[in-house]
């Protein structure tokens, strides 16, 4: 009997260690995930930290983190001027540099009227003078203009099919190359004296690599026995070319044309005189008396009606 109630203060003693044990873990539990279940939990610092420390490591090793990071999609290269300058009659072009395409298609538009000129390469003008060429190597989109008009100056826009679409402007500039001569179309000149004819170029897009001078269209010969003729030409925006004719003789007179070699020529007519008076100088000379007369016979009748 005895021995008996020895077992079942054990059992009782048993059952009341389990029960202690599994409260305790039960509240050790819910003390462990509060902080995660009500937001007005604290989190010690070095959880924080932890928390940190995971994000960063999944934002780095995702994909779409590092495509979002070093895909910037297609981009223009602006080194490049927008201002373009192209001579009537000869071919623009207008370049436009595109990098990252991918599949992206590139057009070509004209502010001017919004007309679409380009997709890709293809032509989308009934205005066959505008062409697209692509360089797959350096990425260049060139637009083509031929023949170009002083009326195809504006505003062009090199645009890629993005959402929304991506577009790089351009100006053009047709300019029609202006070539003068000064003191023309005639200069009189005495026998002895320094002819120096000047010759103006203005409107270029780059200063013309040659400029010749003709005397009644032969090349002139700088080298020549008669001497003392020469040129001189200063290249730059505006390009001045000087043809000087030391002592100047009869056999000098003639017509003189100045051409720059990517530019119109202009012309002169030199006359070496020798004493006598040209026909358009005496026709100057009487026209300025006869208008001296008329002024003063104009001024004589007034005097006499007011007085």
């Amino acid at each position: 009997m005895e021995f008996l109630l020895k077992i079942v203060s054990l059992l009782f003693l048993v059952i009341e260690i389990t029960t202690d044990s599994s409260e305790g873990t039960t509240m050790a539990n819910f003390d462990q995930y509060s902080n995660l279940n009500y937001p007005n939990s604290q989190p010690t610092q070095s959880e924080s930290n932890t928390s940190i420390e995971r994000t960063e490591l999944i934002d780095f090793s995702s994909n779409t983190t590092n495509s979002k990071h070093y895909d910037r999609g297609p981009y223009f290269d602006i080194s490049a001027s927008r201002n373009v300058t192209a001579l009537v009659e000869k071919t623009a072009n207008l370049n436009c540099r595109i990098r990252n395409l991918m599949n992206r298609t590139v057009s070509w538009i004209r502010h001017r009227d919004l007309h679409l000129l380009t997709v890709s390469e293809a032509t989308y003008t009934s205005d066959q003078r505008f062409t697209c060429i692509n360089n797959k190597q350096t990425g260049d989109w060139t637009l083509k203009v031929k023949y170009a008009q002083q009326r195809d100056s504006g505003i062009y826009e090199c645009q890629v099919s993005t959402t929304p679409p991506v577009g790089y402007t351009m100006m053009l500039s047709v300019v029609e190359p202006i070539t003068t001569i000064i003191g023309g179309p005639d200069l009189y000149i005495d026998t002895g004296s320094t002819v120096n004819l000047t010759c103006i170029v203005k409107f270029l897009p780059e200063p013309p690599p040659v400029v010749h001078w003709t005397h009644n269209n032969e090349e002139i010969n700088y080298d020549s026995p008669r001497g003392g003729v020469s040129v001189i030409t200063e290249k730059g925006d505006i390009t001045t070319s000087y043809l000087l004719i030391q002592r100047a003789r009869k056999a000098d007179t003639g017509v003189y044309t100045c051409s720059p070699s990517n530019a119109n020529p202009q012309s002169i007519n030199v006359h070496v005189l020798s004493g006598e008076q040209p026909a358009a100088i005496q026709k100057g000379i009487m026209t300025t008396k006869s208008h001296g007369l008329i002024l003063f016979s104009l001024f004589i009748c007034y005097c006499l009606t007011v007085y």
